[in-house]
């Protein structure tokens, strides 16, 4: 018999959104399956992947940042750049030292392929890599399904639909055959993603109809979704959490609670447009968590508008806010504006905006102690196991057990930081 050459390592990674995330846990399948043995990207490894993100200059510099990290720990490695970085500036990832190759999203999907014919790679042999156990590989308990990519609205400030394209929705029937697979595999929990899923759009089907399709097609134990647009909620999709399986949070993506500053970004809503979501949401849903996108120091956002933004986040009392700095994008009609806000002011208000997200955060947290809920567990670290309710507030347990993608019922004790710690947790 000859000699075996060796299974191919393969580190896969990825910064930015649960579209990335969604698309990365795809490609380590389909590389899983090819034969190749997925590894953490901590880990030395023959291949590292790097889906890049590029909706802001710090997503820029940590993608650059992971590249090089990579090519110090594994010299030989096949290095390869793809997602919206590399599909906006390719030559800037190719300088980077130890970048083999740079493939935009138009070619993400044929990286397997693209592996494959390289010709460094050799022959994989068996299947090595098992993505419904081996989360130490860098994957979680969630399966993100993607159902939808690019976006035609072009907001003033958005890079990504120039690096994702027009809006283009996957089929119903692909979609549901994705999530019955997810659940066969035994994740409880499927979250539907994409650039715009509030626009999801196939063969006359909406997102109200997909969903429809999944509830009664597939035994998925919880559904979630990534994110809506304000504008997007209806009294006919809010009428669809009457099924328990659809988690009650909703990520409404605000910007600004200036009416001023979102009528310069190009938004198509209003701060009243917004409430009005919001009430819908809470009448019909009243334990929903409400989550959402803040982004301080847009072009021309004066003290004034700053503190209209402020206000109405206090006044609507989100359950989680994600707090961003401005970032100016080549290409998109911000970057031109006059009145760029300087960047002391912006770390100023970035720091009052995140001292309201934490506040808010725990305050919500806090409507729910002493209730017993499901908790779907994630990982642990030192023996304390973290998980999320279907209303995302991350919960803590300490216990010697095995948790791992277990969804328990767990009494909710006491609010500590960034979450929930819960009392004695019982593995059946």
């Amino acid at each position: 018999m000859g000699k075996r050459s060796k299974t191919i390592k393969v580190a896969l990674d990825s910064l930015g959104c649960k579209l990335n995330q969604a698309e990365t846990e795809l490609l380590a399948r389909q590389l899983a399956e090819a034969g190749y043995q997925l590894v953490s990207p901590l880990d030395e490894a023959d291949v590292y992947i790097l889906n890049t993100c590029t909706v802001t200059h710090t997503a820029d510099s940590k993608s650059r940042h992971r590249l090089r990290l990579a090519h110090r720990r594994s010299p030989d490695a096949l290095v390869i750049a793809t997602g919206c970085y590399a599909q906006r500036a390719p030559q800037e990832l190719a300088q980077i030292e130890g970048v083999s190759l740079v493939v935009g999203n138009n070619e993400k999907a044929y990286l397997p392929r693209l592996l494959k014919e390289s010709g460094c790679m050799g022959s994989p042999l068996s299947v090595q890599g098992d993505l419904t156990t081996n989360h130490d590989a860098g994957f979680r308990t969630r399966a993100l399904v993607k159902v939808q990519d690019g976006c035609n609205s072009f907001c003033a400030y958005c890079i990504v639909p120039l690096v994702r394209g027009r809006e283009k929705s996957l089929p119903v029937d692909h979609v549901v055959a994705e999530v019955r697979h997810r659940a066969a595999q035994g994740y409880k929990e499927v979250v539907l993603t994409g650039v715009k899923i509030g626009a999801y759009n196939y063969d006359g089907v909406n997102l109200n109809g997909l969903l429809e399709h999944i509830l009664n097609e597939t035994g998925v134990e919880r559904l979630r979704l990534s994110s809506l647009q304000p504008q997007e909620i209806s009294p006919e999709l809010i009428g669809l959490w009457r099924d328990r399986r659809l988690c009650p949070h909703f990520h409404l993506s605000l910007q600004s609670g200036s009416d001023g500053v979102l009528s310069r970004m190009k938004r198509r809503y209003s701060v009243s447009d917004y409430e009005q979501s919001v009430s819908l949401i809470r009448a019909q849903v009243p334990e929903a968590a409400i989550t959402t996108d803040i982004m301080v120091g847009f072009p021309g956002e004066t003290d004034e508008e700053f503190e209209e933004s402020y206000e109405f986040c206090r006044r609507v009392e989100f359950a989680r806010i994600h707090v961003f700095a401005y970032s100016p994008r080549q290409g998109t009609q911000a970057a031109q504006m006059p009145h760029q806000v300087s960047d002391k002011i912006k770390k100023e208000r970035s720091q009052k905006m995140l001292a309201l997200a934490q506040e808010s955060a725990q305050n919500f947290s806090r409507r729910f102690l002493g209730r017993t809920m499901p908790v779907l567990f994630e990982q642990q670290s030192n023996g304390v196991w973290s998980g999320h309710t279907a209303n995302y507030i991350k919960v803590y347990t300490k216990t010697t057990a095995d948790l791992t993608n277990k969804l328990l019922p767990l009494k909710l004790a006491e609010v500590r930081g960034d979450g929930v710690w819960g009392g004695k947790v019982v593995v059946k």
